[in-house]
């Protein structure tokens, strides 16, 4: 299953993109493996002309922002966030009325129609830079409330905050990472910032996807818990297979990065199904708030 893949891409010009909390199968046929804006910028750089997303919806739409002239498929349609839909653009532009002059911070992961209101956008790995880019020193956070928090535990300026959330990493508590710690005393508690405050202030680091597998890499620890989705224990463990990785929890587990499989992968390269586009009035505002935190150095 897995050549025949390779080879419809192969004759297709297509990229696979594989988001690190997909299934290890998906992610072992993949071109490409990581957190979802590195993916879209990388696929922009090739001269695919189809990009396969492996992921849920914002992030084939963050890639078809940026590569308007590819053809972006999204294999499992319904692969949604429900902490992306729990910003809609009517919603945002009540709240921007309100809050008249102050900048809109969106994570990236949120709909393209959200960028567009926006004017800039954030990753986990660089919030913190892009909260303190900017003159204003009131911000509006969206859609994250923990991100937003985290940035504003390490920033001066004032954060309004939205109440969206991702919902397995804000279930984990300080009881379940107490019993995790308990359980492996010598370990490295590696956490993500969309995990809640209590949570973040009990890790011994505090870093994106990509930062977590770079840390294990460079870091001279064995072992670690990891706070965030169980799919990142795979790739940890391929980049450092003599090293023991342990999840915070085993519930921190995303429905829709699961529901892909080979099959299905199989057939939207051979359908060529599932196209995802932004249409212009929404791609060009969003690709210039997605731009603008690109410009931030560090």
């Amino acid at each position: 299953m897995k050549d025949t893949i390779r080879k419809l891409a192969r004759e297709k010009n297509a990229i696979i993109l594989a988001h690190n909390y997909v299934p290890a199968d998906i992610q072992d046929v993949a071109h490409l493996c990581g957190d979802s804006l590195e993916l879209s910028i990388k696929a922009a750089e090739t001269d695919a002309d189809i990009i396969v997303f492996c992921g849920v919806r914002f992030m084939a739409e963050t890639a078809a922002i940026l590569s308007p002239e590819k053809t972006v498929l999204l294999p499992v349609e319904d692969a949604g966030c429900p902490m992306a839909d729990m910003v809609t653009p009517e919603a945002l532009k009540k709240r921007k009325a309100q809050l008249p002059g102050v900048p809109v911070v969106t994570y990236v992961n949120s709909t393209a129609a959200v960028k567009a209101l926006s004017d800039i956008c954030c990753t986990s790995a660089n919030v913190i830079r892009v909260v303190e880019s900017l003159d204003s020193e009131e911000i509006l956070m969206t859609p994250d409330r923990n991100l937003a928090l985290y940035a504003a535990s390490h920033s001066s300026k004032r954060i309004h905050l939205w109440e969206g959330f991702c919902p397995f990493h804000n279930n984990l508590d300080r009881k379940t990472v107490a019993e995790a710690k308990k359980a492996h005393p010598n370990a490295f508690f590696i956490a993500h910032p969309e995990c809640p405050p209590e949570v973040l202030i009990m890790a011994d680091a505090v870093t994106s996807t990509s930062g977590m597998i770079r840390m294990a890499k460079e870091s001279s620890h064995r072992e670690f818990i990891i706070g965030t989705e169980t799919g990142l224990l795979y790739p940890l463990q391929q980049a450092c297979p003599d090293k023991i990785f342990h999840p915070a929890s085993p519930e921190m587990y995303c429905p829709d990065m699961k529901k892909i499989s080979l099959e299905i992968l199989k057939s939207t390269l051979e359908k060529e199904s599932g196209r995802v586009t932004v249409p212009e009035d929404i791609r060009i505002p969003a690709l210039k708030a997605v731009r603008k935190m690109m410009a931030i150095k560090g």
